[in-house]
């Protein structure tokens, strides 16, 4: 008898009676856990996501947010140590274990550092600009984006148990979505054992995190238009998923990330004595050996110029024979065995397909040489390389074995890989390796239709590289066509799923209210005391000053040339500068202009703005010709607190005499809290 996998639903643990399906350890065979979700109320579970858990995340800023999973980042790194022990019986060697585990907390971090930085500390994220609506301005529309108010429902797949939740987990909570999460069966004690230090850290609200350990039972017959699907997975179990009666007609969200055919390309100027090809068969080897092959990134065709091949299959028969395969808590073993039996059983039946096209290169899909451990009680399998002498057979762009397998296919020309790449069907990633510049732009066109991520590898990034089958969390992480036609990751585009994006029209001064953030045409404030003098907390937006005008001169302009050195014939030269299209004469040099827009509005004494970080959007809009008369009017436009202190996005239009703009921006600054008592 084993124990059955709790799960966790409405803020309690959740053990289920009876038997489930037996996860084994994948070394020895030894049993691990019965797997059920037999007795779960879905029902339950989905409203309290809904009713308990979206309303305590949407109480909370985008930043508050984000700071919380720099928290359950630090908490769940003290317990590392724990979770590389049971990725071992998962078969996972150290190596792999650190490339989920870690690789997991560094998606929390990630996201945590972005989101810090670039989310508002409000509830509302504003999506681009104002669109003006009205040739007066009194009608404007902002687009918004608020979170949904249903569940994130995350279906992961048995190869990253760690790595999986946590990377969905960040962007849907940061969002605002409460989620919950259902790992493969064969793993899911891995991600159990996370989910547990989550809720023992009580960093996360109440109704943020559930877990199904088990089936899904009839939770899609619960879900909304306001819900969110992610799966992770077969393309076959997606395609199911996908088409529930219910997902079609409540236009569920849903987010596939597929097994896909991935593939390496050798340049054909990457030939046996260059760097990149040591780079390439590198790459090749370390898919097939990671994770015994077990990931949506791995390299399942090798694509090598013909003239090439002998050299490349050579090359990687003799990187392979120095894997050691076995148990893979032994430090010198260097692949284990694969997930269960089962899927071993199912790899073999792959590889037999495959032959009907190609040859065995290294290694033998049923016989491997086993360090400590039990060849036949383990899931072990030897790394296998085919050689397909005709590309343009369908087994290698069809036939996908999920372990250590890969097929070296040649190529003529580079005419070719566009058509040999396009086959797979849509990809997760691809790597291209050459030096040639001009090879790799044209490769990059031609390939880049059919794949979520391009690595164009050489000698220069090389060293650097974080690899083929990295995906990381700055990045879009999914793929076209059989790899799901869906996208995960992407630093901050990930929230974009779990938010709604809203058009809203309105009035500028309504706008600013909604928005927080101040809107052309909505009313300003300028009497009173200079905005420069107030603290961060009496500060509202639309405080404003106008100075000016002051009149700029030659000898403005010939100082300042003086000053800086530039001596552009435009501020300097009147003869040239008439020949000049774009003006009449000398004129202003723009950043005269700032200079001379600064002085006019600052307040010189000692206050609480401390200091000027930066200028964003500057558009030079007419010149300004000496005897012109210049006014600044500065905005409060956004105003967001930060620890200590806030920083205050100013709208400055300069105008001339005229009343034209000649330049327009954001002054960005940083303005002290009031002080305590």
């Amino acid at each position: 008898m084993v124990d059955v996998l709790p799960s966790y639903v409405a803020d309690s643990w959740f053990t289920p009676t009876g038997s489930g399906a037996i996860t084994s350890d994948a070394s020895t065979g030894e049993p691990i856990a019965a797997v059920t979700s037999a007795g779960i109320d879905f029902g339950k579970l989905i409203r309290h996501s809904r009713d308990v858990g979206g309303p305590a995340l949407r109480e909370l800023t985008f930043r508050r947010r984000a700071a919380m999973m720099e928290a359950l980042a630090a908490h769940l790194s003290e317990h590392k140590q724990e979770l590389y022990d049971l990725s071992a019986r998962a078969g996972y060697t150290q190596h792999d274990a650190t490339f989920d585990v870690d690789g997991g907390i560094h998606s929390l971090l990630v996201h945590a550092r972005k989101g810090k930085v670039e989310l508002p500390d409000d509830t509302m994220l504003l999506d681009g600009e104002v669109e003006r609506l009205s040739r007066r301005g009194s009608f404007v529309a902002q687009h918004v984006c608020v979170p949904l108010r249903g569940a994130a429902v995350h279906i992961n797949a048995f190869n990253f148990p760690v790595w999986g939740l946590l990377e969905k987990l960040a962007p849907a909570l940061i969002a605002g979505v409460p989620v919950i999460a259902k790992p493969a069966s064969s793993t899911a004690f891995i991600t159990y054992a996370v989910v547990r230090h989550i809720v023992d850290s009580q960093i996360l609200p109440a109704g943020a995190l559930q877990l199904i350990c088990g089936g899904v039972g009839d939770l899609f017959e619960h879900l909304t238009g306001q819900d969110v699907v992610c799966f992770t997975g077969s393309a076959e179990t997606a395609e199911q998923l996908r088409s529930h009666p219910t997902i079609v007609s409540q236009s569920v969200r849903f987010n596939t990330e597929a097994d896909s055919l991935n593939a390496a390309i050798l340049g054909p100027d990457a030939t046996p004595d260059t760097e990149e090809f040591g780079l390439f068969v590198a790459e090749v080897v370390a898919e097939m050996t990671q994770k015994a092959g077990q990931k949506c990134t791995a390299i399942r065709r090798a694509f090598v110029p013909r003239s090439s091949v002998p050299a490349a299959l050579e090359a990687i028969g003799q990187a392979l024979s120095q894997v050691r395969v076995g148990d893979p808590s032994d430090p010198s073993v260097t692949m284990g065995p694969l997930v269960s039996l089962s899927q071993r059983t199912s790899v073999r039946a792959a590889v037999g397909q495959l032959l009907n096209a190609a040859e065995l290169a290294f290694g033998q899909p049923d016989t491997v040489e086993v360090v400590g451990a039990d060849a036949e009680r383990g899931a072990f399998m030897s790394p296998v390389l085919l050689w397909c002498s005709d590309a343009s057979r369908a087994e290698p762009h069809q036939i996908e074995a999920f372990g250590p397998v890969c097929t070296v296919l040649p190529y003529d020309s580079v005419d070719e890989i566009a058509e040999l790449a396009a086959r797979g069907e849509g990809s997760l990633v691809a790597t291209l390796v050459t030096h040639d510049v001009d090879v790799a732009r044209r490769m990059v066109a031609d390939v880049a239709a059919y794949h979520g991520r391009l690595l164009v590898l050489d000698r220069t990034c090389g060293k650097e590289s974080t690899g083929h089958g990295a995906a990381l969390s700055q990045l879009v992480h999914g793929g076209p066509g059989r790899a799901g036609g869906g996208e995960e990751l992407g630093g901050l585009r990930g929230l974009r799923r779990y938010l709604q994006r809203t058009a809203v029209q309105g009035s500028p001064d309504m706008l600013t209210a909604i928005s927080g953030r101040w809107v052309v045409g909505a009313e300003r404030h300028t009497d009173g005391e200079h905005p420069f003098r107030k603290y961060l907390e009496d500060l509202r937006l639309g405080d404003a000053v106008i100075a000016g005008p002051r009149t700029i001169t030659l000898d403005d302009i010939d100082s300042f040339a003086a000053l800086t050195g530039d001596i552009f014939y435009a501020h300097m030269d009147e003869e040239a500068a008439r020949a000049n299209p774009f003006f009449e004469g000398r004129v202003a040099h723009g950043y005269l202009l700032l200079a001379v827009a600064a002085g006019l509005f600052v307040e010189p004494s000692p206050g609480p703005v401390l200091a000027n970080y930066g200028i964003d959007g500057l558009r030079f809009l007419k010149p300004v010709n000496p005897g012109d008369a210049v006014t600044v009017t500065l905005t409060a436009k956004q105003i967001r607190p930060r620890k200590g202190y806030g920083e205050v996005s100013w709208d400055a239009v300069v105008t001339n005499q005229d009343g034209d703009s000649v330049a327009e921006y954001d002054v960005l600054t940083m303005v002290a809290n009031r002080p305590a008592g």
